[in-house]
């Protein structure tokens, strides 16, 4: 097997004509990249132009050599690509004058005003402005995903700065924040408002918290399994962070260590009562399919289905609220209402891009100039936080098509 662009394994699916550099790319990232499963689809004016799948969808079926081909329907947890998903809800439910975004968390959920968080605000939860991005007791994964330990936990924590003041990626303590803050307000969880209202009016395969009769057709291929790719000398794959960046995640007293740490010991993602659970900020399941017709439909009506974000809902998401050195992540970063925006962070397709992507390589955005939208997943997890090369290569090459 030669030449550069000639891909390690077939890559099925569909592209139209003008689309083919994606095509390309993706191919590019099995052959150069170390991609192990894969699906990427993007959107264009409603309309579905990119729809792609390759590789294997179990890691251990694929380290024995075993036969685990990923299939059109195959389904992947976006870990925090989950948070983008997880925020068309609060968006909504401001558009619909449910939840104002000025008003203090303590309005909606009493008990959070303890700690000095009192003068907290919605939107502070959502532009990771509030302060919250630790736990000085990280809860068990038993905890974590019972529905009642982690909000207590972020209720009763004091936080790390004074309430929009300053920000910092809030990434496990998201899942609390805001699924605690949806259910107080319409009584219903999160994973349930977006099957009702959202996945299930727009046909997607997506659920935060997987149903039972989904993750039972898991085991006949639905679902790929979380792993660790392949990463042969030469792969492209290593991200070498800068030298502070990679203190702070070896640095256990550090605000980055103790962020990704809420959790402790890590989850077994592959877990059914993981897969299960609702945690928005990083357990969603989703195909490339679905979250690219999902950022379709903020921006644009889908099939007959009427866009989801009125322009000024849509003006709230992509308006910038934080920007900057990221306390969390040390590097810089951008974030609206719930997504985070173009940048060093998270590159997208263009200065207007808002989305987000997940830990190790998901990522899925909107551009509401060039009517596009885009999903990336793989089970193929890596170590980076954001701008994964396998997913930045299909950008650009989106890109040429614009």
């Amino acid at each position: 097997m030669s030449g550069k662009r000639e891909p390690v394994v077939d890559v099925h699916g569909t592209v139209e004509a003008g689309y083919e550099p994606v095509r390309d790319a993706f191919a590019a990232n099995f052959a150069r990249r170390g991609e192990r499963g894969a699906a990427v689809a993007a959107y264009r004016d409603g309309r579905k132009v990119v729809d792609l799948w390759a590789g294997d969808r179990d890691g251990d079926a694929a380290a024995a050599g075993t036969e685990a081909p990923w299939e059109e329907g195959t389904a992947q947890l976006v870990r925090s690509a989950t948070k983008g998903v997880a925020a068309v809800v609060p968006l909504l439910l401001h558009q619909r004058g449910q939840l104002d975004l000025d008003a203090p968390v303590g309005t909606y959920w009493p008990e959070y005003k303890a700690a000095g968080k009192e003068r907290t605000l919605v939107r502070h939860l959502l532009s990771h402005r509030a302060g919250v991005p630790v736990l000085d007791t990280p809860l068990t994964p038993a905890e974590a995903v019972d529905g009642v330990s982690g909000p207590a936990a972020v209720a009763a924590q004091e936080p790390a700065w004074a309430p929009g003041t300053d920000h910092g990626y809030h990434a496990q303590t998201y899942s609390w924040l805001l699924s605690e803050l949806v259910l107080r307000v319409t009584g219903r969880t999160i994973g349930a408002f977006v099957a009702e209202e959202i996945a299930g009016p727009l046909g997607l395969d997506l659920w935060i918290g997987l149903p039972e009769a989904e993750a039972a057709r898991g085991r006949v291929g639905r679902l790929a399994e979380v792993a660790p790719p392949p990463a042969p000398e030469g792969a492209g794959l290593r991200v070498r962070p800068k030298r502070s960046v990679a203190e702070a995640y070896e640095d256990p007293t550090s605000l980055t260590r103790r962020a990704f740490a809420a959790i402790s010991p890590h989850a077994d993602e592959n877990a059914p009562e993981f897969r299960a659970a609702q945690l928005p900020g990083s357990n969603g399941i989703a195909t490339a399919r679905a979250l690219a017709r999902l950022y379709a439909a903020l921006i644009g009506p889908v099939d007959g289905h009427p866009r989801l974000f009125a322009p000024a809902t849509l003006t709230l998401a992509r308006t910038e609220e934080s920007a900057g050195p990221d306390r969390t992540l040390i590097a810089s970063s951008r974030f609206g209402l719930g997504y985070m925006l173009h940048g060093p962070a998270a590159p997208l397709l263009a200065p207007g891009s808002f989305g987000h992507p997940g830990r190790g390589g998901a990522l899925a955005f909107a551009d509401p100039e060039s009517g596009l939208s885009f999903g990336y997943i793989t089970n193929g997890m890596q170590k980076n936080v954001t701008a994964d090369p396998r997913a930045q290569a299909l950008v650009r090459a989106l890109r040429t098509t614009v």
